[in-house]
């Protein structure tokens, strides 16, 4: 099975909790492309039960800057989902990461440092286009709208 546009849903930014830090630089590039081109062409990855940010922290971060109130995600079973593996990125001072650890430090309100936690797929997140407009408003979501 693998994920398309219809997989991706709107989520309220206030729900989403990070793990890891950003590069600002990074978030800085990003944040002029996502300008230039008006909207978000590609969606988070989180948790559905808990909100936690797998893949997408400086998409998330341009939200927050931007003031948006909902982003575009791919919601999804992370702890049972066996399409999602994760690994830490080499020189992060990590030899090993688990699931479990990732979603415990987002539920902590901590995060570990860039580049740390190396999410990969089996499939590939969709491409979309939701324009930055229709992020400025809040819809109507419950944690049920994903489970």
């Amino acid at each position: 099975m693998s994920w398309n546009e219809e997989d991706v849903t709107l989520v309220p930014l206030a729900w989403l909790k990070p793990h890891e830090e950003i590069k600002e630089k990074n978030r800085d590039k990003l944040l002029e492309m996502t300008k230039r081109w008006g909207g978000y062409t590609k969606p988070l990855l989180v948790d559905k039960q808990t909100g936690t940010i797998l893949d997408g922290h400086h998409r998330h971060s341009i939200a927050v800057l931007l003031n948006l109130k909902q982003v575009p995600a791919l919601c999804v079973d992370y702890l049972n989902d066996e399409r999602i593996n994760v690994s830490v990125w080499p020189g992060c001072g990590r030899d090993s990461l688990t699931k479990n650890e990732v979603i415990e430090m987002a539920l902590s309100g901590q995060c570990f440092p860039p580049k740390t936690s190396r999410h990969t797929l089996s499939d590939h997140s969709p491409p979309i286009f939701v324009p930055l407009a229709t992020l400025e408003s809040f819809a109507d979501f419950s944690s049920s709208d994903v489970l």
